[in-house]
């Protein structure tokens, strides 16, 4: 496990399981809400918290441990995490409203027989800020308690 702490496997990691993680607390919520079970949340987009602007804040906070928050890698994981989570809560939300739109007009022409037309679109494809900011939150804090794990893993 040692070979793994503060190097590029460390900041990889991180983001994917800050990604997967967001996805079971994703799943978790739903259940709670919904008070049934739906496997196909954890392959859905859209919901609280955002698992995109986890995984990317979680790589960049890795990267930024790693290499220090004045680095050029830094500049650079941060830069593409804004840039996905822009996506995420501008042009995918766009998109989702969109859709919806789309499938009432498509409701009302075809008679609500939209099997004809191939089935409705997806609506969920994007976040509310308040999505995007709390998955950006729980990378962060997982990149923090991710890197102390594999400190503390290692000193064992």
């Amino acid at each position: 496990m040692s070979n793994i702490i503060n190097t590029g496997y460390e900041a990889f990691l991180c983001g994917l399981t800050s990604a997967f993680f967001a996805q079971v607390v994703k799943f978790c919520l739903f259940t709670l809400r919904a008070k049934r079970i739906n496997f196909k949340i954890f392959t859905t987009t859209g919901g609280m918290p955002s698992s995109h602007s986890a995984g990317v804040m979680g790589l960049s906070t890795a990267v930024g441990i790693i290499s220090g928050f004045d680095s050029m890698f830094f500049a650079i994981a941060f830069g593409y995490a804004l840039i996905v989570m822009y996506d995420a809560a501008g042009l995918r939300r766009a998109a989702g409203k969109t859709a919806a739109c789309l499938n009432r007009m498509m409701d009302d022409f075809y008679k609500h027989d939209l099997q004809a037309v191939g089935g409705k679109l997806k609506e969920l494809l994007g976040h509310t800020p308040l999505e995007v900011f709390a998955g950006a939150l729980f990378g962060v804090v997982y990149a923090y308690y991710f890197h102390l794990f594999l400190l503390t893993a290692c000193i064992k």
